[in-house]
Parts: structure tokens; sequence; C-alpha cells
């Protein structure tokens, strides 16, 4: 194919896709359409280094503002998309031109779920973090002795919570479900982070909502909680999830299901349009399901590129993830979705740890806390798709090699 590939959004997905088209020395025409007005850049970082200061926002570029020109891949910055029309093949862009495509990349991402304006979402130091917009506009408010509330007990809340104490904020976190964690961890992974953000002063109240947030001069000074009590706030942080950004894909008459449908190609409904990343949704194991990660966005971008360029090499997904909070870091591989059952077995060096999960009696997905040996073999032994032993791993005298062997 010859004719222009044009890519809605300018994050990971977007730019691994125009990436590896290069690479496989594809020369079609790609324009890149970016919403925000910076080139492509790493969003990770952006609630941690960047936040703390410790990475300018170059070092987050994907690639140099050159790599685009010696590429031949176009970017337009500040440029939204407003509709696509799948009969012209066409884009309409926020200012009303057109622009014409052969081939059409959805890779939107996704959007933080935001407190309601009925309870004070709308109040002035309610944030939550994305895009460098807003890691710009939290830096300025997160200074020491700053009481601040973080609602939601996920990966989002808890590295926040890190950030925040490392600068020297008070930091209270209130998760309504009965734990922290609790969709996307084993109570043996929560119970370890809830014991490090507690070792590090996080007050952490689990049961427990939100009920209103109150303010004063158009700014957030309080808030009351489900359980009665009133707690005084100078910031809020909401991580409470996300939704795929598929607007777009749904006003176009795209199949959508919390996310744009795609098959193991990375292809729509519309065989002229694909989606990746956090926008897509694909089949795991007979489930739909989207994987808001790195790694996802990369190899379901690169999958696409492959097809594009005339492979036909399905996606297989090997999850992996990972969340550094204070000087823990955690590493998962695998998905813990349908997990019935987990092993829990301590690392070499003390506080370390590895949760494993199985499903039917199938190794399926492991938590390694700082234990890159448990993670490394764990990740081995599900890309080779070999069973395990849950009596060796519950040994913690075995030794992990033993898997591999």
């Amino acid at each position: 194919m010859t004719g222009r590939l044009v890519i809605i959004g300018a994050g990971q997905a977007g730019f691994a896709l125009a990436a590896k088209l290069r690479a496989l020395k594809d020369t079609r025409p790609i324009t890149i359409l970016g919403a925000e007005d910076t080139l492509p850049y790493q969003r990770p970082p952006l609630s941690k280094k960047y936040l703390l200061g410790e990475m300018s926002f170059d070092r987050l570029l994907y690639r140099p503002e050159a790599w685009y020109g010696e590429n031949d891949v176009e970017v337009r910055l500040s440029t939204p998309v407003e509709e696509i029309d799948r009969a012209s093949k066409t884009v309409r862009l926020f200012d009303g031109s057109t622009l014409a495509y052969e081939t059409l990349a959805i890779a939107t991402g996704s959007t933080p779920r935001h407190l309601p304006a009925t309870i004070g979402g709308d109040l002035g130091g309610v944030y939550t973090v994305r895009d460098k917009a807003d890691a710009d506009r939290l830096a300025g408010e997160m200074k020491p002795g700053r009481r601040l509330l973080i609602v939601g007990g996920g990966y989002i809340g808890l590295e926040a919570a890190a950030v925040a104490r490392h600068l020297g904020l008070e930091v209270t976190l209130i998760e309504m479900a009965d734990r922290i964690l609790a969709r996307v961890a084993a109570a043996a992974t929560a119970d370890a982070m809830r014991a490090i953000h507690q070792s590090h002063d996080v007050v952490i109240r689990e049961k427990t909502g939100l009920v209103r947030l109150i303010g004063r001069d158009g700014r957030v000074t309080g808030a009351e909680l489900s359980d009665g009590s009133v707690i005084d706030v100078d910031i809020v942080i909401a991580g409470i999830g996300v939704t795929p950004n598929d607007r777009l894909a749904v006003d176009a008459g795209i199949e959508t299901a919390n996310g744009i449908l795609v098959d193991a190609f990375a292809r729509t409904s519309d065989p002229a349009v694909f989606a990746m990343g956090d926008c897509a949704v694909f089949d795991w194991k007979g489930q739909k399901i989207r994987l808001e990660s790195v790694q996802n966005a990369v190899d379901q971008a690169e999958v696409a590129a492959a097809v594009m360029a005339g492979g036909d090499e399905p996606y297989r997904p090997k999850p992996w993830f990972w969340s550094d909070q204070y000087d823990v870091k955690l590493q998962i591989a695998g998905f813990n979705l349908g997990y019935d059952d987990t092993v829990v077995r301590p690392g070499a060096r003390e506080g370390s740890l590895s949760i494993w999960y199985f499903a039917g009696g199938e190794f399926i997905a492991v938590d390694a806390i700082n234990d890159a040996k448990a993670y490394v073999t764990g990740k081995k032994l599900l890309e080779l798709g070999r069973s395990i032993d849950k009596a060796v791993i519950a040994d913690p005298s075995a030794d992990l090699k033993v898997l591999l062997a």
C-alpha cells in the first residue's frame, strides 16, 4: 500500500506504529495527529520522576524533532480530530479542514475519570494526572506540609502517594472497596503494598468513600467521607480509573464495547481502520479486555504495523507491567484475570517477595516485589507456556532455575 496512513493520537501506540513501519522500510506517507502541543512522549514518568523534578521533559520525548523529518513522518500538534468520515476516507479536524487517508489508525488512548462537579470535583485544587499539562499544574501544588487526599487505591493512587510523601506532603488515601488494589491484585500483594505505604506515614482508609468535597472561594478545603468524618484538605488527586477515548469510532459506526473492538491483527470492523493501545478491546482467552499498559500499546501497534506492511502474524499478548513506589519496584508478568489460587514466596532479600497466580491449576501471572529473579522467571515461564509445580514455588529453599531447566 502506498496511500497515506493517518494516525489519530500522538501517544505511545501512535508513535510505536509509525516507528515500526519505518523500521520495516515501509515508505507510505504517514501523518500523526496529536491533540497536545508537544511531540510524542512517555507518560509513566510524568507522575513520578518528572513531577519530582528528577527528569526534564526533553528526556521524555520518544525521539527528537529531527527524527520525524529524517523519517518522513509528519506530526501535526494541537490538532484534535472532530470526525471520521469512512465513506470519503477523510478525517475532519478541529478547524474544519479535512485530511484524506487510505489507512487510518486510532490510537487515542484513554481519559481519567473525574470526580463529579455535584460533589465538588470542579473546585480548584482537584486534579487527575494523565498528560504533561496535568503534571505541570500539579507540580506547583506539591509543597511540603500540604494535605493531600487521594481518592482511589489502585496503582495510580499509590504511586501518587509515594511521590507526595517524597515531597513532604501529608497524605490520606481512601478506597471504597474492602482493600486497596482490589480489582487488580491479590490480597497478599495489597497487604505488602499497604504496609510499605503505612511505613511511610500514608494514612490508608479502606471501605471509605468520598461523600463530597468542601470548598471556600472556589478552592477545596476539606472532604466529607462516607464514615461521617470530615478532614482538612489542600489538594485532591482522583485515581478512580479511566475511560477509553472511543467517541470518534462510535460516531463513525465502528463497532465498540467500552473501547474499540479489534481482531487479532488490530483491525476494527472497518478493514481500512485499525485501533491499538488503551482505546482498543481485544479477545483474551474468550473474554473481551482492554490492557492499559506500555507493553500492550507498543506490541499491539507493532503487530498492526507488520500487518499494514504485508505480514499476517496475529497479536499474542504477553502482558507485563511495573510500578515504582518509594524504593520498591513492583513488577508484574501475565494477566491474573480469573485466578482462583495464589502462592506467596519469600524473596532472597529482606522485604522481597512474589505472589504467583493460578487458574484451574494453570500458572497465569506473578507479582514480584523487589524480586527481579521471580519476575524474570515468571515472565519466561509464561512466554514458554510452561506449567509449574506449586510446591516448588511455595518452598523458599527451592531454586527457581529448576523451573526453567
